[in-house]
């Protein structure tokens, strides 16, 4: 009783602060975490424990989905190729940047720790970015192409994230082999994402006379593609997106208008609440976690945090420029010319909107999570290596680029 209490009031908060920010125009995200945060710090009041399986299995699938379906498919394969550069060329390059400057200026930080605090804190997320300059609205390219990149990085810092684990453990890690196992897992996924999609395709044809059957099976067809991508060990995160767009094709074709609609307002509510829940959960959270760390090591570890913040924005600043600048001379490239690799004049990007882009590499709930989940203890029932420090110091790095990128991000919206 006492959890479905704090759960109702916290909806209750969001749904309100939601309102307020929009009547005195702040960013609804950056008022809903120091919300969190506020409510963490009252006396008497129990820690708030976030389970990292309820963000994977309640807020991934719905979200990913719903981003999937609603992106403009078209739009994003126009885009693959600078969304696949940030969404898994530019993880691995975070990862190891990360764990390399990690490793050097954090004491007792070993190189697997290292490498795993890269990938926790290798992918961005989307929601923060387009949730705080929602009133302001991106340029309809850069929202395809960060919801594209959220749609794939989440994969990629997962992947990575395993193998980091894995090599604190004591297991070797062998380059090819985890190229392989990455493709397999990507590979896998969509495939079970399209099976699944046709699958739904036909089970919403048998039943298209009844509303709320089709509506039903939408909502829950998310959640079992994820589980059972994952229950094969391959991407439930790619599955769901290839879901997602399997179903928007279908959805355009063959749902009536009036079905359509109906979805869309059930979606736009769930994903409503939803993305509240997740930046009042980060503000939650920032409480339990400080009472774990020791307070002669806060000051260090926030300047930890700041540095890594700053090297990850640059890693980011120095991918999307290059990015910018090959695209404009393979669309200058007289070889490209009527084949399939042209590149488009409507991809290209300016050096304004590659600077929202830059500045739009927020970290969010899925690295927060990925923290929180790390195991405990190792196999031979050791703890395992500071773990409330690779918490601390991800929470901390989602604060600073949600709140210190999140309050600059709409002045540089409407410069442009």
């Amino acid at each position: 009783m006492e959890n479905y209490t704090i759960i109702l009031f916290v909806l209750g908060i969001m749904i309100l602060l939601s309102a307020l920010a929009d009547k005195i125009r702040v960013s609804a995200p950056i008022l809903l975490i120091c919300t969190g945060i506020a409510i963490g710090f009252i006396p008497g009041r129990s820690d708030f424990e976030l389970n990292p399986e309820v963000i994977f299995l309640l807020f991934l699938p719905p979200l990913l989905y719903d981003a999937a379906f609603n992106i403009s498919f078209k739009s994003f394969r126009d885009n693959l190729s600078i969304i696949s550069s940030l969404a898994v060329g530019l993880v691995f390059l975070t990862t190891m940047g990360i764990a390399v400057i990690a490793h050097y200026i954090i004491p007792g930080m070993s190189w697997p720790l290292s490498f795993v605090l890269g990938a926790i804190l290798a992918a961005t997320d989307a929601v923060a970015a387009i949730s705080i300059t929602k009133n302001i609205g991106l340029p309809g390219n850069i929202n395809i192409i960060l919801e594209g990149e959220s749609l794939i990085n989440d994969a990629s810092a997962l992947v990575a994230y395993r193998f980091a684990v894995a090599s604190v453990t004591g297991a070797t890690f062998v380059f090819w082999k985890a190229s392989l196992t990455f493709l397999g897992l990507m590979a896998g996924g969509f495939l079970t994402g399209i099976i699944m999609g046709k699958l739904l395709g036909f089970v919403l044809r048998a039943v298209r006379a009844n509303e709320m059957a089709v509506l039903s099976f939408t909502l829950l067809a998310p959640f079992a593609t994820y589980l059972l991508a994952e229950e094969l060990h391959l991407s439930g995160v790619i599955a769901v997106v290839a879901l997602g767009f399997s179903i928007s094709r279908l959805s355009a074709v063959k749902f009536p208008k009036v079905l359509r609609q109906q979805s869309k307002t059930i979606w736009d509510i769930i994903v409503f609440l939803l993305n509240g829940l997740i930046f009042i959960l980060i503000g939650l959270e920032f409480p339990v976690v400080l009472r774990e760390i020791d307070t002669s090591l806060l000051l260090p570890y926030t300047g930890y945090a700041f540095l890594i913040t700053v090297a990850a924005l640059a890693i980011r600043m120095l991918r999307v420029l290059l990015k910018r600048q090959s695209l404009q001379h393979a669309f200058k490239s007289s070889k490209l010319k009527g084949t399939r690799r042209e590149i488009s004049e409507s991809v290209l990007l300016s050096f304004q909107e590659s600077v929202i882009i830059i500045w739009s590499g927020m970290r969010g709930i899925v690295s927060l999570a990925i923290a929180i989940g790390l195991p405990k203890t190792l196999e031979d029932g050791e703890p395992f290596p500071m773990r409330n420090a690779i918490i601390f110091i991800t929470i901390l790095v989602v604060l600073f680029t949600i709140l210190g990128q999140g309050l600059i991000l709409p002045f540089l919206v409407r410069k442009k």
